[in-house]
């Protein structure tokens, strides 16, 4: 066939991509691995205590902390209790983070709560829970970023109202297609950023903490009250998922965590100096807020720290949203570079399209994947109201991730003689299930058409299990046209994968 001779052709280059040692390419070992896949993809262990503490805090700091606080106060009511639902929020998602650290040590996989709910409930299950992470949270929690890169960016030329909505979404379609290209183009370049941006997200926090720091010594604390405090359950619900949101990403060194070094030691530690750190970090940046802010101006600006700076910063106002602005265009680079593991993965049990496992055979980059997260996230931008997507992102990451906390105590159940370096106590679970349902099911009444449409985007995952996945015995007509599909794709992306072509 005309893709086995594509690959014949390149079967050099496709042994550098594989091994990770061709230009910009990343460092993966693989044991006996063959041109033909033949061969198992193993990852070596390098990542250090500090490593990891690192991949969790650049997760989860991104936009959220700069965004999320308006969302925050607009369902609390008052300022203290908004502080008090970014305490328990990071609370949260410690205990989820210290019952993930069982399971990551006791399956140990990479593909984190993918291969948890794999391992326990089976391929349907584990199916849906793909579906959501790279159907919904990837591509909008991208779009969400993406929205708050344009805010920051134009907030200062609008500098009396919002910024127009038509405008913010082609800004963000841009910063979108640029790390497209980058992350499509060189895989070094897309890390250069990333460590780039990431500096400057942690010195746009730092110099917000150390000024708020300097008001509170003025003694600016009038605006921390009570006062309007909204005592209704479903605007509580509400407000934890803009909280959940800004710590979203704790998960995600069980996604790598073949590549940590001693996991049993070293996962629960860099996960609860992270998520400590993050907690102290986020709440210290809310406090720095209120000592400027009235919680009107707050709930009135769409971009919290550029109206914080104007005040606080006078003619240096400007150095706060450029700091805030590379911060969020690290964080959509982040999403790029990261998500095509999660393809990677679900390919690999063979639930996502061969397509999206290959790498461009000029450029050693997994184009196709980064390409269709940038599609879904510029649908996603046909919302511009950040709040509701953050309702989309919120419902559908907490439900999987409580199935995948379901299944701690249903292996203790189930397989109770698996080794299990770390055994968590079984409260910690019980209370994150809990909590779980009161930020899913609450919500369903209290905003019934952004939970609908989360409902229905997950639901949508059936049909596609069952045509593509369960039933087995498809037409050769079906057969062939998905095989020429990939074809086409294949030879216009000139990608190639590690494993042989599909037959017919």
């Amino acid at each position: 066939m005309e893709t086995e001779a594509l690959n014949r052709k390149n079967s050099s280059r496709k042994n550098s991509v594989i091994n990770g040692n061709g230009e910009g390419g990343r460092k993966v070992s693989v044991e006996n691995g063959d041109a033909g896949g033949g061969g198992d993809v193993t990852l070596k262990a390098k990542m250090t205590l500090i490593n990891g503490c690192t991949v969790i805090v650049g997760s989860i700091i991104g936009s959220g902390i700069f965004v999320s606080p308006t969302g925050v106060l607009m369902y609390t009511g008052s300022v203290n209790l908004s502080l008090i639902v970014w305490i328990a929020s990071g609370l949260f998602s410690m205990v989820g983070a210290y019952c993930y650290a069982e399971l990551g040590t006791m399956i140990t996989k990479s593909g984190a709560d993918y291969a948890y709910i794999m391992e326990t409930f089976g391929p349907f299950m584990a199916f849906i829970r793909l579906w959501i992470e790279c159907m919904i949270v990837r591509p909008c929690s991208q779009a969400i970023v993406a929205l708050t890169f344009s805010v920051y960016v134009l907030k200062p030329f609008f500098p009396e109202c919002q910024p127009p909505e038509d405008s913010a979404r082609m800004l963000a379609v841009c910063c979108i297609l640029v790390l497209t290209f980058i992350n499509c183009w060189d895989v070094k370049w897309a890390t250069a950023v990333q460590d780039i941006f990431t500096y400057a997200k942690l010195f746009a926090l730092f110099i917000i903490i150390a000024t708020g720091a300097y008001q509170l010594y003025l003694g600016k604390t009038e605006y921390f009250t009570f006062d309007n405090t909204d005592t209704k359950v479903t605007s509580l619900a509400l407000s934890f998922y803009s909280g959940l949101f800004a710590y979203n990403g704790w998960n995600y060194l069980n996604f790598i965590i073949e590549e940590l070094k001693d996991p049993v030691k070293n996962l629960p530690r860099a996960i609860a100096i992270s998520c400590t750190l993050v907690t102290l970090v986020y709440v210290m940046a809310n406090v720095a807020f209120y000592t400027v802010l009235s919680p009107d101006e707050v709930l009135g600006s769409a971009a919290v720290a550029v109206t914080y700076a104007e005040r606080a910063f006078g003619m240096f106002a400007w150095t706060v949203p450029v700091f805030v602005a590379l911060s969020t265009f690290g964080a959509v680079n982040g999403i790029l570079l990261t998500s095509s593991r999660l393809f990677y993965a679900g390919a690999n049990e063979g639930q996502m399209p061969e397509i999206l496992t290959m790498v461009q055979i000029q450029r050693f980059t997994p184009a196709p994947a980064v390409l269709i997260v940038a599609f879904l996230s510029m649908l996603y931008l046909t919302v511009s109201d950040i709040y509701a997507l953050i309702n989309y992102v919120g419902f559908a990451t907490w439900l999987s991730i409580g199935v995948s906390v379901l299944c701690l105590p249903w292996l203790r159940y189930a397989q109770p003689n698996l080794p299990r370096p770390i055994r968590v106590p079984l409260i910690f679970p019980v209370i994150y299930l809990l909590a779980t349902i009161f930020v899913t099911v609450v919500p369903m009444y209290a905003s019934p058409v952004e939970t609908g449409y989360g409902i229905l985007m997950i639901l949508s995952s059936i049909p596609v299990y069952l045509v593509f996945i369960a039933w087995k015995n498809k037409p050769i007509w079906f057969q062939k046209t998905m095989v020429s599909i990939t074809r086409f794709l294949q030879k216009t992306l000139m990608v190639v994968g590690k494993s042989k072509p599909a037959q017919v």
